[in-house]
């Protein structure tokens, strides 16, 4: 997926969508215009996204980005896409913790005017470490950085998840509390259940993700601490960097009540996923780089909180990621740009990994 060009995403006209959006605008903010309206080449796997400006003499701003959910007839990553709740969490995570979110505008939950509900925030200049191709190959700005720089950014960037974590009172963000009995770490759990349910609703299952679940209640945290707000999708690829500071937060759709550590495992697994690819073409990548050691020992001077059991918790990652990926790889095959293969489990790009993570041997291997 990483190396590959990017399967569809849409069956939306971007030049359609574009003429929807300005004619909504000039009723939102009578008189305005939306110009220079484009779908970003790095337009994620999941909702889209849409850059333009508004052209109006009392703008709020004017260079915009627009968060849409996503298209209902192109096999969607998730089943349902809130975008109330990410607009309102976007608003609570920046009032409460001074993190850089968007300034979020204008919320719109009617599907008449671009055929799906959708929110305006602010576009904040800046690079983004690449997904295609991974920041950790050899050509990119943060591969070409220093060690001192990768290091600045890596301290402000899990900076960023423990102000968020401890920023926001749990009462205030009650609105993510996932449904369901138990505690939050279990309601979370049986949620990515119930994904992985669906992503193989009439699709072949995947042994492997099924033994990772299986693998979880084997190690399942004595003491689970408590629940906090998640960004969900915490990783460098979801943030806009100034230099190598943070100056936007991007991709709340995962955002959820749970422990600290959920989104900690995010960030460590995403970047070994990446570094485990690049490793596999040859190249060294940035084995240096987010290291688990080095994550949790700054997050723990940070908090004062030393994150536990995480051995549970990047499996629950590449587990969750492992979901994703299934689902991405049926969606291409709903579009007929792949073929199932007699197992599913090679449509998982990082299956090796994830399999020596079920055994135990992941971590002991990196030693």
């Amino acid at each position: 997926m990483a190396t590959a060009p990017r399967p569809r995403t849409s069956t939306r006209e971007p030049e359609e969508i574009a003429q929807r959006l300005t004619a909504w605008l000039g009723r939102t903010l009578p008189g305005a215009k939306a110009v220079d309206v484009t779908v970003p080449e790095s337009n994620g796997m999941s909702s889209e996204t849409l850059l333009f400006d508004i052209e109006h003499p009392r703008a709020p701003v004017r260079a915009c980005a627009l968060r849409l959910a996503a298209d209902p007839s192109a096999y969607t990553i998730f089943p349902v896409y809130d975008m109330p709740r990410q607009y309102r969490t976007m608003r609570l995570a920046a009032e409460r913790t001074g993190i850089p979110v968007p300034r979020v505008l204008w919320l719109e939950e009617d599907h008449g005017p671009l055929g799906a509900p959708f929110f305006v925030m602010e576009r904040v200049a800046g690079r983004v470490p690449p997904d295609v191709m991974p920041y950790t190959y050899e050509g990119n700005w943060l591969h070409a950085a220093t060690d001192a720089e990768r290091e600045r950014l890596e301290g402000a960037s899990i900076g960023v998840l423990a102000r968020l974590h401890d920023g926001v009172p749990a009462a205030e963000a009650d609105f993510l509390a996932l449904p369901g009995d138990g505690s939050p770490l279990r309601r979370h759990v049986e949620a990515q259940r119930a994904y992985y349910a669906w992503v193989v609703d009439r699709r072949p299952r995947s042994p492997l993700i099924e033994s990772a679940f299986d693998r979880l209640e084997e190690l399942w945290p004595r003491d689970e601490g408590d629940a906090v707000l998640n960004w969900g999708d915490a990783r460098i690829g979801n943030i806009i960097y100034d230099g190598f500071a943070p100056a936007a937060v991007l991709d709340w759709e995962m955002a959820a009540l749970a422990p600290r550590e959920v989104d900690l495992g995010w960030t460590v697994y995403l970047h070994r996923f990446f570094q485990d690819l690049t490793e596999s073409f040859g190249q060294s990548g940035l084995p240096d780089f987010l290291r688990r050691d080095r994550v949790e020992a700054r997050y723990a001077e940070l908090t004062g909180h030393t994150p536990r059991d995480m051995d549970f918790h990047t499996l629950y990652a590449a587990l969750r990621h492992a979901v994703v990926m299934l689902r991405v790889a049926y969606r291409q095959a709903h579009f007929g740009e792949v073929a199932v293969p007699a197992d599913p489990d090679t449509l998982i790009l990082h299956h090796g990994s994830l399999r020596a993570m079920v055994q135990g041997s992941y971590w002991d291997d990196l030693a």
